[in-house]
């Protein structure tokens, strides 16, 4: 994950109530962003501290009206990692979902660990 927000992420970062935050939680927080085609995006960030325990993975939640696109979510990926960090979405078993909100969608990422990658051709021919 980036070290600080880019100015953009910086900007759209809330500061009020419950979810609000300062620039000294660097990349922690909850940020009300324009997607890129204007769509209203709800993201909120951790970076594996939470209260100072550090359980090792970075996340960045995004949601809004209808399940975030695969553009909002390269959009946001690209807020918050830099082009050559890979990130995650898991599809967890039934049994241990948790869905606070219909349409929400998660990235992951843990602290220290190459994440492993299909190769391309398995993809698509390039």
């Amino acid at each position: 994950m980036r070290a600080t927000p880019p100015p953009l992420l910086e900007k759209a970062r809330i500061r009020e109530g419950e979810y609000g935050s300062t620039p000294d939680y660097g990349m922690m927080g909850a940020f009300a962003l324009r997607g890129p085609k204007g769509t209203k995006l709800l993201v909120m960030a951790s970076t594996g501290l939470v209260r100072d325990e550090g359980y090792g993975w970075e996340h960045v939640s995004v949601s809004k009206r209808q399940t975030p696109t695969w553009n909002e979510m390269c959009f946001v990926k690209d807020l918050f990692w830099t082009e050559d960090e890979t990130v995650i979405q898991y599809h967890p078993p039934r049994l241990t979902r948790i869905n606070l909100h219909p349409h929400c969608l998660h990235m992951w990422r843990p602290i220290g660990v190459i994440l492993p990658a299909p190769p391309s051709i398995l993809v698509g021919p390039s």
